[in-house]
């Protein structure tokens, strides 16, 4: 028997027409890469999504076929996003950073058919447009006075596109399983790969992820995800403000810490979201300056592990809440967040600190479990690692153009990260599984070992990589990236890791480094660490090396 409810498909055209006739003058703030910031609202920027499904209509796109992005969060991009996945086609976000090989195969491999271009990479489409194959149409997303006088790409002016239109455009309903955005993963190991969102998947993550155990937003609130777009949906952030006609600050280009510390005390942001360097960042631009954080209660840290030391300040020395996040492209992207629940609600101190330090609880949608190597399920003791799995309406279940599914016999997707889960469903990573440091047989966290090293008061970024060693088969070694005139060796760092970590888990070794390289999305990149010491040995005396290392015997 079905049940005798409406068959309202769950589409993202949704949220933007909610927030056009319930919040039509909520604002949203836009920093511009031509310059300067716009002040819009949901009402104009739902009418002139209406106009990019009108302009791609006009330019021959069809249900299911991909529009590129090479955009910043600003308000032409919210117009995008809603215009292209409203009229049925697939927004496709390309992440500008990754290097011009890695742009070309994933714009060819999406298929995509328009490429819209933020002023700030005119010149990377100009360098690679000619090995673009599905590329017809190039459009600057400005107006007509910041058009480039010439350029080799013939590129189309957003906004005289946009003036080409009326705006009387309704949006269409289809089946909620269509297809609407696509994101790539950051090809680490080999070609990137495309996640494929619907319609119902994106709809579902969003609804979790607002909630009060989430992200915790509302119609009160201002948001700034700082998280670009390009990555995962920008967590989904974007479509979640607009269906609850929360105030959105979009930052542009400006990543820096004077702009964002400016932009969350002149606009009064109350929730942000970014990966941790960008709050380290922060954090040394207020330790300098002695400025506060106006009326931000709530700062969502994922991408990569929050340094303890950053959750402790945050929450002591400005009164912040780190809500901790773990998620990937391939969970579009939310999989846990760590809030308190009705068990541990009274932790104060050191106790609310580790708690916090932890990934969290799996969103209401996701399910979690860790297998061995062996396919075995494990316990949920808090102790016992293994690989991370999860499984729910929005996690992928096959790579876009891939023949083969992408779950395992037991329909559960690898994640690729090893973890404990604890009795309470509080998840914990404790390293990627290709990061993993197995020494004498024993597994060492390279993140616990970071998330350490990053307490002591010289430390500004630190990565540990596993590394060969005659004895133990892999040791771990520390590359520390240092605050302006601090100084420190391996002896004082592992004084100070002492009491943090295991006495064997100390590095044998640690490289002072000039910049920490990170990845596209902004990860730690340890391939990149790994190739700068492929003939580096560990010092034959080594600073308590026996006395520490007996104990893992």
């Amino acid at each position: 028997m079905n049940g005798l409810m409406q068959d309202w498909p769950l589409l993202i055209s949704r949220f933007i027409q909610f927030s056009e006739k319930n919040h039509t003058e909520v604002e949203i703030i836009s920093m511009l890469p031509e310059g300067g910031m716009l002040r819009t609202n949901y009402g104009a920027v739902s009418q002139r999504s209406k106009k990019i499904a009108q302009t791609l209509s006009r330019l021959g796109i069809k249900s299911g076929d991909r529009v590129g992005t090479l955009a910043w969060n600003t308000h032409r991009h919210l117009e995008i996003w809603f215009g292209t996945s409203g009229m049925g086609a697939v927004t496709h976000t390309v992440n500008p950073r990754l290097f011009p090989e890695q742009l070309i195969y994933i714009i060819n491999h999406a298929e995509d058919i328009v490429l819209f271009v933020d002023l700030s990479f005119v010149s990377i489409v100009q360098d690679i447009a000619s090995q673009l194959e599905t590329v017809k149409h190039f459009v600057i997303m400005v107006g007509p006075e910041h058009m480039p006088a010439q350029s080799s790409v013939h590129f189309l002016c957003y906004e005289e596109l946009l003036n080409g239109e009326n705006g009387q455009y309704s949006w269409p309903e289809f089946n909620e399983n269509t297809a609407s955005s696509l994101c790539y993963t950051s090809g680490t190991t080999g070609d990137p790969k495309g996640v494929l969102y619907s319609h119902r998947s994106n709809y579902l993550h969003t609804m979790s992820a607002m909630g009060k155990d989430a992200f915790n937003i509302g119609s009160l609130d201002v948001v700034m995800p700082v998280v670009p777009m390009f990555h995962a949906n920008a967590w989904g952030i974007p479509y979640g403000t607009a269906g609850l006609g929360a105030k959105l600050v979009l930052i542009g280009p400006h990543h820096d810490a004077e702009t964002l510390h400016n932009l969350i005390v002149d606009e009064g942001v109350t929730i942000s979201a970014a990966v941790p360097t960008i709050w380290s960042g922060l954090l040394t631009y207020l330790e300098k300056t002695g400025k506060g954080l106006g009326k931000i209660e709530n700062i969502i840290i994922g991408g990569s592990s929050a340094p303890r030391s950053m959750i402790k300040t945050f929450k002591d020395k400005y009164g912040v809440w780190v809500s901790h996040v773990w998620g990937m492209t391939e969970l579009s992207p939310l999989g846990t967040v760590c809030k308190p629940n009705s068990l541990n609600s009274n932790l104060s101190g050191d106790e609310l600190n580790n708690l916090q330090c932890m990934q969290g609880r799996g969103v209401m949608g996701i399910e979690m479990s860790i297998k061995s190597d062996t396919g075995d399920f494990l316990p949920w003791d808090g102790r016992t690692q293994g690989n991370l799995m999860s499984r729910g309406p929005w996690v992928l279940k096959q790579y876009f153009k891939s023949d083969t599914t992408a779950l395992d016999d037991d329909m559960w997707f690898e994640t690729g990260d090893v973890a404990t889960i604890n009795r309470s469903g509080y998840m914990q990573i404790t390293d990627r599984s290709k990061d993993v440091i197995k020494s004498g047989g024993e597994w060492i966290s390279s993140i616990d070992i970071e998330n350490a090293a990053l307490s002591h008061p010289a430390v500004q970024e630190a990565a540990v990589i596993s590394h060969f060693h005659p004895k133990w088969e892999e040791r771990p070694l520390i590359f520390v990236f240092l605050k302006e005139g601090k100084t420190l060796n391996l002896e004082d760092m592992n004084e100070h890791l002492k009491p943090l970590v295991a006495k064997w888990w100390l590095p044998n070794g640690l490289i002072l480094i000039d910049k920490i390289p990170h990845t596209a999305t902004g990860k730690i990149s340890k391939k990149c660490l790994r190739k700068l010491v492929l003939d580096y040995q560990f010092p034959d005396i080594y600073y308590g090396e026996e006395r520490i290392l007996s104990e893992q015997k």
